[in-house]
């Protein structure tokens, strides 16, 4: 069965998801953000069998996601690009609702700690207006000049 091509639909959750939507890669990427950024590392700490990580790697080294570095003759590690470095922004949202909706009794499994002011946080959405806290309740979805189609 073919995969759909949700890298060419006008939506940007779509395009958003052809890139990371296949389940290991969210985590690949929480593994090199942690620094866990060696092929054998991250084979080691998610159990992925090596020819799954090796396409997800070269997907999202080809997708601008992630880099390949060499750090010794013939030995390679991934980095995160501006583009990962802001998909991180999303796990971050994703971490919260997990942690609201999913942990349980035993609490988060991870804690982070913001680098200015030093206190135990969670990631909330601003308005980049106005700088209010902003929900999906609080705003309206109008075509934008990429829209190929008439908006629900």
């Amino acid at each position: 069965m073919q995969r759909t091509d949700f890298g060419g639909m006008a939506c940007s959750i779509a395009r958003t998801m052809d890139v990371i939507g296949e389940p290991w890669s969210p985590l690949v990427l929480r593994n090199v953000y942690v620094g866990i950024t060696r092929f054998d590392q991250i084979q080691q700490q998610l159990g992925i069998s090596r020819k799954v990580l090796a396409e997800r790697l070269r997907w999202l080294v080809g997708n601008e996601v992630l880099e390949r570095r060499e750090y010794a003759a013939n030995r390679h590690e991934y980095a995160l690009t501006e583009r990962g470095r802001e998909l991180v922004d999303l796990l971050m949202v994703m971490v919260r609702w997990g942690d609201k909706w999913l942990a349980g009794d035993a609490g988060p499994p991870v804690l982070y700690r913001h680098h200015t002011c030093g206190g135990i946080t969670h990631v909330t959405l601003t308005c980049s207006g106005c700088g209010n806290p902003m929900s999906g309740d609080d705003v309206d979805v109008l075509p934008g000049p990429g829209t190929t189609a008439p908006h629900p």
